[in-house]
């Protein structure tokens, strides 16, 4: 076993995290609303500003606990913001309020 977190600290900046669960029950799922389109919408944004898979790292998760059938769950750590209700359309508004436009906060302190 091999511990990185130094190396992992120093490589990242932020991890952006997309609720992909799609559970068949009662109750609302990330995965029925859109998630994968949403968690496409992220690469994306990202990849056009050349942040993605460089200081930023975009990964599917399961529940982040904002279960709503209205859109996706995210989460942006160690910057800790956490959004519900995340449709395609709002990607650009929640990654820039993060990052900036041009992803230019993206070495930003935490």
């Amino acid at each position: 076993m091999k511990e990185q977190t130094a190396h992992q600290r120093d490589r990242f900046d932020a991890h952006v995290f997309v609720c992909t669960t799609d559970r068949d029950a009662e109750y609302a799922s990330c995965g029925a609303a859109g998630a994968k389109t949403t968690l496409e919408a992220v690469k994306d944004w990202l990849r056009e500003r050349n942040a993605f898979w460089t200081a930023v790292s975009v990964s599917e998760t399961s529940c982040l606990g904002l279960c709503s059938e209205n859109g996706t769950a995210m989460t942006i750590q160690p910057r800790n913001v956490w959004y519900s209700d995340v449709q395609p359309e709002d990607v650009p508004d929640v990654l820039e309020s993060v990052f900036g436009p041009d992803a230019e906060r993206v070495r930003d302190e935490c």
